[in-house]
């Protein structure tokens, strides 16, 4: 089931009130509808809030529909900073654009890319989904920096974390892509990788901006 924009919206906004400000109910003012709003039809009608007079009450699994809404939107903060390098306001757009995306499964993959993280770069909490309860059964780590390979071992390249435009390109002409191979040869002195058929040397500070999946 697909919520329209404008729907989600409301859930995030009484997520926070309701679950992380301690509130027990919404104004219909403060989320900026009424009774006869769409949105809101939208959401009683899938019996995911329920209105008393002005006021907008969670049902039980509104609460936990708004619980993933929060969740998407967070995950999208992240990407949006610590992936494609956004910031500001811009990324708090980009982010509240991005999130509607990111239905089941494709949260899925952009939380364990992200290495099931904890809190939003603003330190709020990211409520965990089921993958993240798996990983930490498995001691499954996700995404990790390639410093964290022993040698020897292999994993898929996810992605590159830096702000520096020359690393970023020397590490694109080594081959180092998404989706590529990367075996780790060496971690001492320096860093010496293969991917496909060439082997490079690196330093420990740009292999830590290499993000690699086990």
């Amino acid at each position: 089931m697909k919520l329209t924009e404008k729907a989600e919206e409301i859930l995030e906004s009484m997520w926070i009130a309701i679950e992380e400000e301690g509130r027990g109910f919404v104004d219909l003012d403060s989320v900026e509808v009424t009774a006869d709003d769409p949105a809101v039809r939208e959401l009683t009608g899938h019996a995911f809030v329920e209105l008393k007079g002005e006021r907008i009450h969670f049902r039980p699994e509104g609460r936990a529909e708004g619980e993933k809404t929060i969740r998407r939107h967070r995950l999208a903060e992240r990407l949006m900073m610590d992936v494609l390098n956004i910031r500001g306001d811009n990324a708090e757009i980009k982010a509240c654009q991005f999130e509607h995306l990111l239905n089941e499964g494709v949260d899925v993959k952009v939380c364990t890319m992200l290495n099931h993280p904890t809190t939003c770069p603003h330190g709020k909490r990211i409520p965990p989904g089921e993958c993240c309860e798996e990983a930490a059964s498995r001691g499954d780590l996700g995404v990790v920096p390639l410093t964290e390979l022993k040698s020897g071992e292999e994993g898929e390249i996810a992605y590159i974390l830096t702000e520096d435009n020359k690393k970023m390109q020397k590490l694109m002409a080594m081959g180092v892509l998404p989706g590529n191979q990367i075996v780790l040869m060496q971690a001492f002195p320096s860093y010496i990788f293969r991917v496909g058929y060439s082997e490079f040397a690196i330093d420990t500070a740009m292999a830590r901006e290499i993000f690699v999946r086990r």
